[in-house]
């Protein structure tokens, strides 16, 4: 019995394992092209709350970490063999999974500065468009008025 792991680490194991994927299902959802900078705050906010809850949950894998270590000690090689690659396992996808929420982080905000920058010129180049139309309908000086032809040509 000394070789078997207690059952603190199968419900640790299981909740780490349902979390992973929980979490691996939300970061494989289609990433869809927004130009609202609400939705893509809101889409930061919530990969930002699956980062917290990674930390959270490193206690748990660190316990299973440490568990399997000590059992590998006193478990027979075959058992020890088996808990060591499914905690082994498990330690890829988390890794995987850590990565691809930072990567997803990382070219979100990147996103949103870009759109940031994007509405901000649009908004500079659409007040300048106004400034210009206005420029257009105001009435031409007569011929003779050089002075007013040379003050319209330096706005041009």
């Amino acid at each position: 019995f000394d070789s078997l792991p207690p059952a603190h680490y199968k419900e640790t194991m299981s909740t780490i394992l349902v979390w992973i994927q929980q979490s691996e299902t939300k970061l494989s959802m289609p990433q869809v092209a927004v130009a609202e900078y609400e939705i893509m705050e809101q889409r930061l906010t919530e990969l930002k709350a699956l980062q917290s809850s990674l930390q959270e949950q490193q206690k748990g894998l660190n316990y299973l970490s440490t568990t399997v270590e000590d059992m590998s000690r006193k478990a027979p090689a075959e058992v020890s063999q088996r808990y060591r690659s499914e905690i082994e396992v498990t330690l890829g996808r988390w890794k995987k999974l850590s990565v691809q929420l930072v990567d997803h982080c990382q070219k979100l905000e990147e996103l949103m500065t870009k759109l940031q920058r994007f509405q901000n010129d649009t908004k500079t180049l659409k007040k300048w468009m106004a400034e210009v139309d206005v420029f257009l309908k105001e009435e031409w000086p007569a011929l003779g008025d050089s002075e007013a032809l040379e003050k319209q040509l330096e706005q041009c």
